[in-house]
């Protein structure tokens, strides 16, 4: 005698299953209330899906703890030899040195680099983290001044690169931004300088905050109270260097010296000066931040603070090969130095006739 059948138990679409088990495609995409293929598209290609979709499928996938279908057994246990690269704005070009040194570790050791571009979108954060939570990359190495949503809910391999946040549970590689900031308005100072301004990247980043301090560190051991006027907060472009100099240039008493949190906003800052008819450094010094292969190029050629790109990338590879080779390897912090390296946009003060 055939033993019966229980009927199939339906569920209200968007309501998710409990974990405990290996979930289908089909599942998800009834959890989620949509498609199959809308799900394979977040899975795969997370650009061409509306945000609001891409964030419904994310959660659920997340949640369930869902493995693509495709050799599901092998993605648990085996390697893909891919590692992606979280990098907020690919067009700085900042980032393409430390890229370098990722890929030549990476390289030497079997693996490929994949770029994630996420454009300082979290949406674009998550769906490239996701790659290592469904087995298709083994570790994550961020550029980015926060941990990817998914990345804060489990241990994954993980290096935190050249930008900084405040977990102890991470593995990082970093410099010491605000010493480095004080030792580049100290020189400043040294040069006669007195009205020294600023001009920040967001005050939402770590490593501005610290650049920031530096900064103050250096007038307070000077003996001169920080005017605020003379501090501008700019986005890292070079359009917001131009900004941020013809605004602090509007002053009644403009700055004699200007030390910007990054290259491309000194670059900036150069031209608006030009702009308005003064000299660099004559009239006005400037210093950047970063060393990036066209500040020596500038008209003068930019003081900088040079920071180790191509080592910073070397290093986080070689970190995440540790993790990946031993999981429970302790959490490392790496400091690299930096270096002030003066050119032609600084000198002197020039001494004013009473």
């Amino acid at each position: 005698m055939a033993s019966k059948r229980k009927s199939p138990s339906r569920r209200r679409a968007g309501t998710p299953r409990t974990r405990g088990r290996a979930y289908n495609i089909r599942e998800v995409a009834e959890a989620a209330g949509t498609s199959v293929a809308t799900i394979s598209r977040a899975l795969q290609r997370p650009d061409v899906v509306a945000p609001t979709t891409l964030r419904r499928v994310l959660a659920v996938v997340e949640k369930l703890g869902y493995i693509p279908s495709a050799q599901p057994k092998i993605l648990r246990t085996a390697r893909t030899h891919v590692i992606v690269a979280l990098v907020p704005d690919i067009s700085n070009p900042f980032f393409s040195e430390i890229i370098r040194g990722i890929a030549q570790v990476a390289h030497g050791n079997g693996y490929s680099v994949l770029l994630g571009d996420t454009q300082n979108n979290r949406d674009r954060e998550t769906a490239y983290a996701q790659l290592l939570a469904t087995r298709q990359a083994d570790g994550i190495i961020t550029l980015l001044p926060h941990l990817p949503a998914i990345a804060a809910a489990g241990r994954l391999p993980l290096v935190n690169a050249c930008e900084y946040f405040k977990d102890n549970s991470v593995t990082k590689v970093f410099v010491d931004n605000r010493k480095a900031a004080q030792e580049a308005t100290s020189y400043l100072l040294s040069l006669g300088h007195r009205e020294i301004a600023f001009v920040s990247g967001p005050m939402d980043t770590p490593i501005c905050v610290d650049r920031d301090a530096g900064y103050e560190l250096a007038l307070r051991a000077a003996g001169i109270e920080r005017n605020p006027r003379l501090t501008v907060i700019g986005n890292f472009s070079i359009e917001s260097g131009i900004e941020a100099a013809l605004h602090l240039l509007a002053h009644k008493q403009p700055p004699t010296a200007i030390f910007c949190a990054n290259d491309e906003m000194a670059m900036g800052a150069m031209q608006a000066l030009k702009l308005r008819g003064l000299r660099i450094p004559e009239d006005v010094s400037v210093i950047g931040f970063d060393d990036i292969r066209y500040a020596r190029h500038t008209d003068p050629p930019l003081t900088t603070v040079s920071q180790p790109k191509g080592a910073l990338g070397r290093n986080a590879m070689e970190l995440l090969l540790e993790i990946l080779e031993d999981p429970h390897t302790p959490v490392r912090k790496v400091m690299l130095p930096t270096e002030l390296v003066i050119r032609g946009s600084t000198r002197k003060r020039r001494r004013t006739s009473a």
